[in-house]
């Protein structure tokens, strides 16, 4: 788990570091580990040192972990690998980007503690999916709106420091039991956490819904999202 991050420095150089802390079955209990520095290995940070021997973790120098709500061109730039880092998994572009504001996003709470995400989008009828789904018929496809909650949730992996690929990994139950409309004004969606795994294999499970308009009208359950460090063989 991310508890502290901060900065140390070298020959007046500065260096951002995080440390870690695994609860008592972890093989080790709290450790400094290099950030991407330069070759940077210091000596005291605090009660921490950094060794050539501590192995490298690749995570963001950037203060964007340590927010709680992020806007629409925080979440372009994570669409375009600049929020973050270079490894981190990113959210798609425009047109496929469902999201237009977190509005709240914390490690803890939520129904089960494990962590939360409140998210919303506006809604007009200028928007590309009401031209073509349907003709006379105009209804945003339900598929969006669960894909929204998949990306959500990969990005919630990614703001806890983990890198790699993300990829939607499956569903349980999913229920739409109503629509979004161009008369709408904006969905909301809330994802409570499940699970998170963090070892060699990366993921989260979460459990989601979206409101229209604050009305409930789609839910999924154990919704799946992984990063992967290579997708060749997936």
């Amino acid at each position: 788990m991310l508890t502290e991050p901060g900065i140390g420095a070298r020959n007046g150089k500065a260096c951002r570091f995080i440390t870690f802390r695994k609860a008592s079955r972890g093989v080790w209990t709290s450790q400094a580990y290099q950030l991407k520095c330069s070759g940077f290995f210091g000596p005291t940070l605090g009660h921490h040192r950094i060794t050539p021997e501590t192995p490298e973790v690749i995570l963001s120098d950037s203060s964007a972990h340590q927010r709680h709500n992020f806007d629409y061109d925080d979440l372009i730039a994570c669409a375009e690998g600049r929020l973050f880092n270079e490894h981190s998994a990113q959210l798609p572009l425009p047109n496929m980007l469902m999201v237009d504001r977190i509005t709240h996003i914390s490690a803890s709470g939520g129904a089960h503690g494990k962590g939360e995400i409140i998210a919303e989008m506006d809604v007009n009828p200028e928007q590309w999916f009401f031209d073509c789904h349907f003709k006379g018929d105009p209804v945003m496809p339900g598929c969006l709106g669960l894909d929204a909650l998949w990306q959500l949730t990969g990005f919630f992996l990614t703001w806890r420091g983990n890198n790699g690929h993300g990829r939607a990994l499956g569903a349980g139950e999913v229920k739409f039991f109503g629509q979004v409309l161009p008369t709408a004004s904006k969905l909301t969606y809330k994802l409570d956490i499940t699970r998170v795994i963090e070892r060699k294999l990366i993921m989260a499970i979460a459990d989601g819904a979206v409101s229209v308009d604050g009305r409930e009208i789609y839910t999924a359950k154990s919704l799946r999202v992984g990063l992967f460090q290579s997708t060749d063989n997936f």
